[in-house]
C-alpha cells in the first residue's frame, strides 16, 4: 500500500474563531493516519512484538486553503524514505474531496523507540519493508 488514505469530515468541534478548521485538528488527523497505516501494513504487531514503539519527533505542516465544518477531507500518507538508522519521515496530504483543493501538506519524523530503555533503536527490515516506499518523484 503505496499511499494510504483515510476520510475525515469536519465537524463543527473542529472550527476556531476564525471560521475554520482549527490548524491542531489538521496534527490529529496526521497522527490518525500515521497510526492507521502502520496497523493496516502489520508494523504496529510488528514493532510491539519487538518491544518496541514510535515517537513523532518532529511536525511539519503548511496550511494552505481553510476547511469549515461539513467539509470532507482526504488525508493521505505515505513514506519515501527507509535509509535512517532510527527514524522515518512520513509525508502527508490534506483534499478536500468536493473540489481537489490541496488544504495542507506535512512531514512529521518517527523514532523507533526501545520501550525498555526509551532509546532510538536500529529499525529492523522487518518493521520498514512492511512499507511500499513512494520515491520522490512519485508523490501525489
Amino acid at each position: 500500500m503505496r499511499v494510504y488514505h483515510l476520510t475525515r469530515q469536519a465537524t463543527e468541534r473542529d472550527i476556531d474563531g476564525n471560521g475554520h478548521v482549527n490548524n491542531i485538528v489538521y496534527v490529529q488527523w496526521m497522527q490518525d493516519i500515521a497510526i492507521a497505516h502502520s496497523d493496516a501494513v502489520g508494523c504496529t504487531q510488528a514493532t510491539t512484538a519487538l518491544g518496541c514503539t514510535w515517537v513523532a519527533r518532529s511536525h511539519h505542516i503548511e496550511y494552505l486553503r481553510p476547511a469549515y465544518a461539513g467539509d470532507r477531507v482526504s488525508v493521505q500518507t505515505w513514506l519515501v524514505d527507509a535509509t535512517r538508522k532510527s527514524s522515518s519521515p512520513r509525508r502527508y496530504r490534506m483534499v478536500r474531496e468536493n473540489d481537489g483543493a490541496v488544504l495542507a501538506k506535512g512531514e512529521t519524523l518517527w523514532v523507533f523507540i526501545d520501550m525498555q530503555n526509551g532509546r532510538p533503536r536500529t529499525i529492523p527490515p522487518e518493521v520498514i519493508d512492511r512499507f511500499e516506499l513512494v520515491p520522490e518523484n512519485q508523490e501525489p
